[in-house]
């Protein structure tokens, strides 16, 4: 599977006819890491999507430029680390709040309307939960809970040292109990 991988970034650095048909098969296989970490960090779907897409098509102009083909999940999601970091300066720059959907757009969207309201619940609880970090913060737990990265991946994407990021990811989530437990929330799980 790693060599596979590594031959798909050979081809797609190399250009030609092929290039783009091994983007699309490297794309395919991260696609779904890359929108998660996205959307958790921005808490908009549009929003994501959108990043997700800059990310790609920057990655796929500037893949010739990639040195070493095992870099390529790395590189990729630095170009995303970086895209999110300016759109949430953008959101700071606009004072705009990342609210989630009303809690009755998600109770109509699970059909039981109860069941539907307690989970948007505590999805609002933990939304303002994850809100009340920091920019930096909010990096870290996404790609640790989405992007299933490890504290060395994370370390190196955002230029921090590895025991640093799990200090920071480990003081995120007692902010974020704190915050839940404050507001009542984390022991409502039922």
């Amino acid at each position: 599977m790693e060599q596979n991988k590594l031959e798909l970034v050979r081809r797609a650095k190399q250009g030609g006819a092929d290039a783009s048909e091994a983007f699309a098969e490297l794309y395919g296989m991260i696609c779904r890491d890359l929108y998660r970490t996205a959307l958790y960090t921005l808490g908009n779907e549009g929003d994501a999507e959108n990043i997700v897409s800059d990310t790609v098509l920057d990655a796929y102009a500037g893949i010739g430029k990639l040195r070493e083909e095992k870099a390529f999940r790395g590189w990729i999601f630095r170009i995303l680390s970086n895209k999110l970091k300016r759109q949430l300066a953008e959101y700071a720059s606009r004072r705009e709040q990342l609210s989630p959907a009303p809690v009755e757009e998600y109770a109509d969207s699970l059909g039981k309307e109860e069941e539907g309201l307690r989970q948007a619940e505590l999805q609002d609880e933990i939304l303002f939960a994850f809100q009340a970090l920091s920019e930096e913060e909010r990096q870290i737990v996404a790609m640790t809970v989405y992007g299933e990265k490890d504290s060395g991946e994370i370390a190196y994407l955002l230029g921090l040292n590895r025991s640093t990021v799990r200090s920071k990811y480990s003081r995120a989530l007692g902010k974020m109990r704190e915050r839940l437990v404050g507001r009542g929330a984390a022991g409502s799980g039922g």
